[in-house]
């Protein structure tokens, strides 16, 4: 299996520190998935002009790729003036229409105060239903008095990113269950 961390923002600490532990939870529960983080601060990444994203080459080749191959894609994102990141909207850009089709798509957000806990809900997830992802519903929600000296200090957010993985590991192996079921009923 094939799981993506996608940190979707360019500055800041607190959405790295998050998926760096949800990664470092599926690398100790499932040694055997294939784990990948893409932090977006990492790459230069072109706004998006329209060409399919095999054209791309670099940086925005190799995560638009990685992004199309994962099984499942966990994403992580700050809430900046009561939206999703440029960075993170733009790879969504990049990709077609049904970038996400066949694949689980699961939610972490990190926001400065719990008066953006429906950016997710309102922008995130219909852009992910848009693009034929299969969406865990539930996501995990950390606010800035949850991390002291780039560390989760919150027990809580901690179990709650350990039950996103397993969410997230167990859908995929689900959802793969049910299509090689289907599959299998076609004798070609």
């Amino acid at each position: 299996m094939k799981l993506v961390g996608l940190s979707g923002s360019i500055v800041g600490s607190k959405t790295r520190t998050a998926m760096n532990y949800a990664v470092k939870t599926i690398s100790e529960t499932y040694p055997e998935a294939e784990v990948t983080l893409l932090d977006l601060a990492d790459y230069d990444i072109p706004f998006s002009d329209g060409r399919n994203y095999l054209e791309y080459e670099g940086d925005a080749g190799y995560v638009t790729q990685t992004l199309m191959e994962a099984d499942a894609i966990i994403i992580g994102t700050p809430i900046f003036q009561a939206s999703i990141p440029a960075t993170l909207k733009n790879i969504f850009d990049l990709l077609p229409d049904s970038a996400f089709r066949d694949e689980v798509v699961s939610i972490l957000v990190t926001a400065g105060s719990a008066k953006h806990y429906l950016i997710a809900e309102q922008q995130l997830k219909p852009i992910l239903t848009y693009m034929k992802a299969q969406i865990v519903q539930t996501y995990v929600f950390i606010e800035e008095r949850d991390f002291y000296r780039k560390e989760i200090t919150n027990e809580d957010v901690l179990y709650r990113i350990e039950r996103l993985v397993e969410d997230t590991v167990v859908l995929t192996e689900t959802y793969r269950r049910i299509q090689e079921e289907k599959e299998a009923e076609y004798d070609f």
